[in-house]
This record gives structure tokens, C-alpha cells and sequence, in this order.
């Protein structure tokens, strides 16, 4: 299924601070999804698969204390964190900044807006970077309150799309929410989204996991791994905003949405991105602790291979990774892998053959281009990254040493056509 990604969305500067936004920006700061047969980065990557299975279910209608124990755990979610959401309005956004498109896709200066949340009594609070970006001043109102406080930005990560800005609010307005542990989410879990859809601010929305371990792309094109999947109804507005459990515990934050292939309103249809808390933690922490956020970086692209790819190319493996390029400055080609050289079409898929294959990381089985990606992912800067390389018929190990991920992929040499690396 053919989806397009939405994220936060723009305004003039004189619409009103609540109404609702103009439609076609709805589809502004959109991410793509890139298909597993494509290339794919490895330091940061794309997403490599995007499948939709639809199943028939028979409804059945709840007893009314079911429906009255979720309905007061929703409002008992929202009383506890409401107050901690913000409505953030970043102002002077500058020409050429990325973050303000008109529907044409001609840059010009404006308004975003967009949603964020507390962590803690200092007036920290957690946002999309793509709703911040570029502004010259930003401002932000608490819960439902109609008092604005400015707030200005202590770092950011444009790879995860996130921001770490802090608002100038005395302390007893400030109502921090508890960020939760991401890898103890469920597929099925309830869920709680709490944000400024259009405008409308202090929305709250339910739903349940969908799936997890999704992948969506930044806007620098850098895969964010781990990314949780929700049917929670989430629209523009409420990028930034917080994905809560059942225990009143931020889970994700909230980013963007799949709006399908035809979509004319850019509306949610039911699928909606979530970046997990633990990424979270690890972005805040890095924000606060040096003022950077540094994420390793292995330095080539790879297609999967598929047992229709390895029996074409004779490549002596059924799984794995199969190396289309490897900047030679890059951490991989300095450590001996190899990239390809020679472009065949497979399957309606195009590849360079004659690189390395890789089938292992430090020991871990590889079936996907994804599974290489979020090992990446998941080292440190500097942390050594053991493979396992097939060429020419012999398997041998290579260490590589990763390094730190270039600003975006444009300043990469392999980051062509479709290898977002």
C-alpha cells in the first residue's frame, strides 16, 4: 500500500492561535517510506517494509462496566497529564529553514504549530524537531490554560526528529509527565494521545498498539528505529505531543501519521507513528548532558537479499545484507568492506552486484536490511561492530569501528537514490 506521511503543519502568522488550520497543510513535513527491495542506510536507514493485512472480525458490543471502567481510565489519564501538554507556536520561520512549504512547495516565512510535554519541574519539555525548527520565537500555553510563556530551544536532533526547548513558566504551572519504558510495550496495548489537532488544542484521543518495531524517516532522512505504531486518531497539531499508557506513562511521541495513497483531506485513516520513549530518554539525556546528540554511523548502503536475489546472483546466501556503497572515508570501506560495482535488475529491482554480503552482526543473524539498521542504531559512537562478510565464496570477520553519523544524508556519498544513507 502506497502511504504518505504527515507531520506538523504550518500557518500564516495572523490565523488564530486555536482555530482550525488550513487544509492543505496538512500534508506538509511528510516523511517517505522506502521499500524493503531499495536501498537502504545502514547507519540510520529507511524503512524497509511497509505491509497491510486486513482481517475480518466479528464486533461484539462490551458490558457497560467495561465501557465505564475504560472511559474513567481515559478521563482519570487525562485529569493526571493534561496540564503537562503543551500547545507550542513557533513564529519567524525563516526562508529556506525546511519547515515551511506553501502548497505549491514554495518556501516562505510563517507559523507552526504543534504539541509537547513536561518531564520535569525545570520547564523542559519534549517536541518534534520539525515543529521548532527554523523559528525565531516560540511560545507555548499549558493544559488549558490561555496563559503564553516563551520558551526557547536547548537542543536538538533533527535524525529523530526531536527537540528538547524550555518553557519560561513559573513552577507551579509546570505539571511534568513521567516518560515509561518503550520496550515493555505490547501489540494491543491501550493508549492515550493528548495533543493540538488543527488547533484544537488539549484533544485527547484513544487507541491501542498496533504494531511495533516500525521504521519511519526523519526529515534528514535518517530510518528512527523502534518507532511504535498506533490507531490512536492523531492529525497535524499533534506532532510532538505524548503517546500514553494505560499507567498514565509516556510511551512515544507522537509524529506522524500514514494518510494512504489519494487521501485529498491529509487526515488520519487509523495509522499513526509514535517515537518510542527510550529514544526519547537517550536524546534528552545526551541534550542535557553535552548540548549534541551523536548517533554511530557505519557508513554504506545494502539491499536485503531475498532468495530470488541470491539464486540470480549466485551469492551463496538466502539472507543478509548485500553492499551497494561504501564511501571510502566512511567507517566500513576504512575496516575492508567492500561495495558493489556492477548494475543488473532483478525482479524489477535494481542492485549493484559485486560487493560484500553480510549475513551477521556481532554474532546476530541478519534477514533484513532493517535488522542491520537498528543494530547500528542501538551502538554507541565509537563502539566496535564485529561482521560476518561472505565474498567470493569465503566467510571472514570484520570489525568495524563506527563512527558519528554525518548531519544528514545529503552530506554522505552514498546517500543516492534510495539508500538514505
Amino acid at each position: 500500500m502506497s502511504m504518505e506521511f504527515d507531520s506538523a503543519m504550518n500557518e500564516t502568522p495572523d490565523a488564530p492561535r486555536r482555530s482550525i488550520r488550513s487544509a492543505f497543510l496538512a500534508a506538509l513535513m511528510g516523511g517517505l517510506v522506502v521499500a524493503v527491495a531499495g536501498y537502504a542506510a545502514i547507519a540510520a536507514g529507511w524503512i524497509g517494509k511497509d505491509e497491510t493485512t486486513i482481517r475480518s472480525v466479528t464486533a461484539t458490543t462490551p458490558a457497560a462496566s467495561s465501557l465505564d471502567e475504560d472511559q474513567n481510565l481515559v478521563n482519570q489519564i487525562y485529569e493526571r497529564d493534561g496540564d503537562g501538554v503543551g500547545f507550542i507556536t513557533a513564529s519567524g520561520i525563516s526562508e529556506g529553514s525546511g519547515n515551511s512549504f506553501d502548497p505549491f512547495g514554495q518556501p516562505q516565512s510563517g507559523t507552526a504549530t504543534g504539541s509537547g510535554f513536561l518531564i520535569d519541574s525545570e520547564g523542559h519539555m519534549v517536541t518534534n524537531n520539525h515543529v521548532i525548527e527554523g523559528s525565531g520565537e516560540i511560545t507555548v500555553t499549558l493544559g488549558d490554560s490561555d496563559e503564553v510563556y516563551e520558551a526557547s530551544v536547548v537542543g536538538t536532533d533533527p535524525s529523530t526528529d526531536l527537540a528538547l526547548i524550555k518553557v519560561d513558566a513559573p513552577e507551579s504551572a509546570l505539571k511534568p509527565l513521567k516518560l515509561g519504558n518503550s520496550d515493555e510495550v505490547n501489540v494491543g496495548d491501550p493508549v492515550v494521545a493528548i495533543g493540538n489537532p488543527f488547533g484544537l488544542d488539549r484533544t485527547v484521543t484513544t487507541g491501542i498498539v498496533s504494531a511495533l518495531q516500525r521504521e519511519i524517516s526523519s526529515l534528514n532522512q535518517y530510518a528512527i528505529s523502534n518507532v511504535i505504531q498506533t490507531d490512536a486518531a492523531i492529525n497535524p497539531g499533534n506532532s510532538g505531543g505524548p503517546l500514553i499508557d494505560s499507567g498514565g506513562n509516556v510511551i512515544g511521541v507522537n509524529s506522524q501519521i500514514a494518510t494512504g495513497s489519494g487521501s485529498s483531506s491529509g487526515g488520519n485513516v487509523g495509522i499513526g507513528f509514535a517515537i518510542p520513549s527510550n529514544t526519547v530518554q537517550d536524546v534528552v539525556n545526551q541534550i542535557l548532558e553535552t548540548g549534541e546528540v551523536k548517533h554511530a554511523y557505519l557508513g554504506i548502503s545494502g539491499a536485503t537479499i531475498s532468495s530470488q536475489l541470491s539464486e540470480a546472483l549466485n551469492l551463496g546466501s538466502d539472507h543478509g545484507v548485500l553492499v551497494q556503497e561504501a564511501p571510502e572515508d566512511g567507517p566500513a570501506a576504512k575496516a575492508g568492506i567492500k561495495a558493489g560495482d556492477t548494475p543488473v535488475t532483478v525482479g524489477g529491482q535494481r542492485v549493484f552486484t559485486g560487493g560484500d554480503v553480510i549475513t551477521e552482526a556481532d554474532g546476530e543473524e541478519l534477514n533484513s536490511m532493517e535488522d542491520l539498521i537498528t543494530k547500528v542504531n542501538e551502538s554507541k559512537v565509537g563502539s566496535d561492530l564485529e561482521l560476518t562478510v561472505m565474498r567470493d565464496g569465503e566467510t571472514r570477520q570484520v570489525t568495524v569501528t563506527l563512527g558519528a553519523r554525518p548531519d544528514d544524508t545529503a552530506s554522505d556519498s552514498a546517500g543516492q537514490g534510495e539508500s538514505g544513507q
